[in-house]
């Protein structure tokens, strides 16, 4: 039960019908007066009270006696009712049986739209609050008002008039309507919120209400609060479903016509693909339009149709189709004239006519003004003529009519008839292409006929040129990756294993291949001593050798010349690679029968094994393989070398050595360095060697010899040669009393007509300067090719310079080469260690016989003392001095 605070008043009279004065005055009448004793005073009065408690409860029973007849009255009409206004009128006569209710009303609020709205109203004097204010907002002014008041604050509120005034005087409340003597109103909660008021109001001042009626009000508020949810919850389930059932009868009937459309659109796509079939059929021409006709049908009305056509040549109107309800004949074909049909072809837009449009035209003189007797338009009641357009020009017309008032045509009718005659005309022109292409087709067909008896005299050589040339194109994919000589794989072939050997190993890191690069030794002697053949035979019977030397997993392959490559698949170790090798050094030291005599031979093999290296690529396993290759023929032949980490290291550092060489001589940081030669006897220079020096930025200073190798090794000989005789063209430096400069030249130089005429031209800017220039060639490379250089020295000899040998000693030249090559001085090679070593005994040997022949012979430079003296002791009076580090000049650019 709410508690009434101090914004609730009421006023609580009891009368009781007895009084206790009267009641001592009336004389106390028991029945038992000779028997009984007359009760006290004290005890009357308590049987009085007693009397009176009994009677007060038998009046709240009889209360809640009519309360609950209420309450279930009310819970009936719940159910019953169908809309919250016969529940609200309901509740209101229950009401009125209890209290004083005859000014009564219920405001309830709008969770939709947040507003208060009065949905039941009974009052004496004032009508419902909208029709009372009906420019005032109804829900402004119940807020604003009393009614707002107890809804905002969600408690009971009983008042009179002088409460009302005090609200109103305090700003609270705003007054609306006639004045009460009392007011009240209880709020209606639903689950913890206000969703109404309960409001009774009397304008009778002899009308109280009190503490009972606030009660039952309260009771009665929420009491009904639970259906005036229920209620409302149905009311808007019942203008829920009437909305959905008016949305769903609206989307029906919008489904209706888009049903119709639909079936209006298939039945036109059926009519189109029919009209597109009918043009493919071989259907003569009246059953073509006639079923062309009933195709129309379907679709319009057409009980009075026709079709005509233009004959461009004869310029004449002939009608290939005429059907009508009067059973009239076809018209016959006539020329062009001013007729209805002929008027809409003029026009070139579909037409839509009635009786008064026609008898216009005829009054207009368009139509039938020079050919009346054409016209049999005065039964027509609506005429529509649609142009057939094949391509931009008109070919004729379709026409529909009715002769009955109740059969009209409409624009839509207009506009359908436009769009199929679209197809017709199609169909029409497809028709009359088929019948050419028929007539065609039964020329060509003869002359197929006969075509293809001459084409079947050639199919017989046709398939077998087609075979031959598949064995053709099988022959050449075999010859783009098989060695022609052996039939072993060649380059092409090699390097798609190899690189699929690669991937393997990158998605399979624990497996392994090995690369044999194998190289034999002696093939160019028997091509010069035995001939190719022999050398041809040669190379098979190593392939076959080789071939018995490897599994059948495994790849043999030939690069060309005498280089073979062997791909071992699966290998657990480079142990198994070195077996292999000795396999095949072993199988090629075997004696080869080649003609009537027996060759042997040899191989240097290079080996390098899969390192799971993640940048590994075919070409640079390759690689590898045939620089160990070249290692191997370096130890003396008839070996194999292992490619590991050091001679990649090597290699590596190779290139690095290379790489800042180039880069050097293209920055031209190379500089001249002058190298002494002295007699053993004496300290005066006899001669000077000039050479460049390079600062290497790792191993120091480079010069002579090691600058020379290096360019070598990096095919910078030329480069290297052209550089110092640009220098010393540019810049030739002072000797003092020595004008003899030695020159120690690449042999290239004289291989090559264009190597030569440059170096010719280097040398005359050179001899201008000086006179008395040396040029030393390496012996290695002149023993090599003597008649070639003997044509660069005739060359060279024009310029009047000297020639020498450098690196002499090696025991790869003749003294009879001597003789054959203008030499006029030696530099014998470096030979480094004791006196006795056989390498000093040789050049001890070479330098004797050098002198015996009249020539200046020069030691290298880099001999010990021990050395020095057993070549002094020789006769060699001329030593290189290498350990000065007085340059000649600065860096030169040139």
């Amino acid at each position: 039960m709410t508690t009434l605070k101090s914004m609730l008043f009421f006023r609580v009279k009891n009368a009781s019908p007895f009084n206790k004065k009267t009641a001592s005055a009336m004389p106390r009448d028991n029945g038992f007066t000779d028997v009984v004793d007359t009760p006290t005073t004290g005890e009357i009065n308590r049987l009085y009270k007693r009397v009176e408690r009994l009677r007060r409860l038998a009046g709240k029973y009889k209360r809640a006696e009519v309360i609950r007849d209420a309450l279930l009255h009310i819970t009936h009409i719940a159910t019953e009712v169908s809309s919250p206004e016969d529940f609200y009128a309901g509740v209101h006569a229950q009401l009125k049986s209890l209290i004083a209710a005859d000014n009564f009303f219920i405001a309830t609020f709008n969770h939709h739209n947040g507003r208060l709205e009065v949905p039941f109203f009974a009052d004496e004097k004032d009508p419902h609050p909208s029709k009372m204010y009906p420019d005032e907002d109804l829900h402004q002014m119940l807020t604003r008002g009393i009614t707002g008041y107890v809804f905002r604050r969600g408690e009971t509120v009983l008042c009179g008039q002088e409460d009302f005034e005090r609200l109103e005087a305090n700003g609270e409340i705003i007054s609306f309507g006639s004045a009460s003597h009392q007011w009240l109103g209880v709020p209606i909660r639903f689950q913890e919120r206000t969703t109404g008021v309960l409001v009774v109001q009397t304008y009778n001042s002899d009308v109280n209400y009190s503490l009972t009626e606030v009660e039952l009000m309260e009771f009665i508020s929420h009491h009904i609060s639970g259906v005036m949810e229920r209620l409302r919850h149905q009311e808007q389930l019942e203008q829920s479903i009437a909305q959905r059932t008016h949305e769903l009868s609206d989307a029906y009937e919008k489904l209706k016509l888009e049903v119709q459309e639909r079936r209006r659109a298939e039945n036109l796509q059926k009519s189109l693909f029919e009209i597109s079939e009918l043009s493919a059929t071989g259907l003569e021409q009246p059953d073509f339009y006639g079923r062309l006709h009933t195709i129309l049908s379907h679709l319009i009305p057409a009980s009075n149709c026709y079709i005509a056509l233009i004959d461009k040549d004869k310029k004449t109107l002939n009608f290939p189709f005429y059907v009508s309800q009067l059973g009239t004949k076809a018209p016959k074909c006539r020329p062009l004239t001013d007729g209805l049909t002929e008027y809409l072809i003029e026009q070139r837009k579909p037409l839509l006519l009635n009786q008064d449009d026609i008898q216009a035209l005829v009054t207009a003189g368009n139509i039938y003004a020079d050919t009346p007797h054409l016209n049999n338009t005065q039964k027509m009641h609506q005429w529509v003529g649609v142009p057939l357009f094949i391509g931009d020009e008109v070919k004729g017309a379709l026409t529909i009519y009715s002769l009955s008032i109740s059969q009209n045509y409409q624009i839509r009718d207009l506009e359908l008839l436009t769009f199929v005659s679209q197809h017709i005309c199609t169909a029409i022109e497809r028709k009359h292409q088929a019948m050419v292409l028929k007539k065609s087709y039964e020329q060509l067909e003869e002359k197929v006929a006969e075509r293809t008896r001459a084409l079947a005299l050639l199919n017989g050589d046709l398939k077998q040129e087609i075979m031959r040339r598949r064995e053709v194109e099988q022959q050449l994919i075999h010859d783009a990756k098989h060695d022609a000589l052996t039939g072993l794989p060649n380059r092409n072939m090699i390097s798609e294993r190899l690189s699929q050997a690669v991937r393997h190993v990158r998605r399979h890191g624990s497996d392994q291949f090995a690369l044999l690069f194998i190289d034999l030794d002696r093939f160019k002697q028997i091509n010069d001593t035995l001939g190719h053949l022999a050398g041809d035979r040669f190379l098979k019977e190593t392939a076959a050798r080789l071939q018995y030397c490897i599994r059948e997993i495994d790849t043999l392959g030939r690069l060309g010349g005498d280089e073979f490559v062997v791909l071992l698949n699966r290998v657990h170790s480079p142990r198994e690679a070195e077996e292999v090798a000795e396999r095949i050094l072993s199988q090629l030291s075997e004696p080869f029968q080649l003609g009537d005599s027996l060759f042997q031979s040899g191989a240097s093999i290079g080996i390098t094994v899969s390192g799971g290296n993640p940048m590994e690529t075919a070409e640079s396993i390759l690689r590898d393989a045939d620089c160990a290759m070249y290692q191997a023929k370096a130890r003396g032949k008839g070996c194999y070398v292992v490619y590991d980490d050091k001679r990649r290291e090597a290699q590596n550092k190779q290139r690095l050595d290379e790489t800042l060489l180039r880069e050097a001589i293209a920055q031209e940081t190379l500089y001249l360095k002058a190298l002494p030669v002295k007699h053993v006897n004496g300290d005066s220079s006899k001669a000077h060697r000039l050479t460049l020096a390079w600062q290497h930025p790792i191993r120091g200073e480079i010069f002579a010899g090691p600058l020379i190798d290096l360019a070598e090794r990096s095919n910078l000989s030329i480069e290297l040669d052209n550089y110092l005789l640009r220098a010393l063209s540019n810049n030739l430096p002072d000797m003092g009393k020595t004008k003899e400069l030695h020159l120690c030249l690449s042999s290239a130089h004289l291989k090559h007509k264009h190597a030569l005429r440059k170096l010719k031209n280097l040398l005359k800017n050179v001899c201008a300067s000086t006179q008395d220039i040396w040029l030393f060639f390496e012996e290695a490379s002149l023993v090599q090719d003597i008649q070639s250089h003997i044509a660069g020295f005739e060359v060279l000899s024009q310029l009047k310079v000297n020639f020498g040998m450098s690196g002499y000693g090696n025991g790869f030249s003749s003294l009879k080469s001597l003789t054959l090559m203008p030499i006029q001085a030696l530099i014998l090679a470096e030979a480094r260690g004791d006196a006795a070593d056989e390498k000093v005994r040789l050049l001890t040997a070479s330098a004797v016989a050098a002198l015996s022949l009249g020539l200046k012979v020069i030691s290298a430079g880099g001999e010990s003392k021990q050395t020095r003296g057993a070549l002094a002791k020789a006769g060699v009076s001329l030593f290189q001095i290498l350990d000065t580090d007085k340059d000649i000049c600065p860096p030169i650019l040139v």
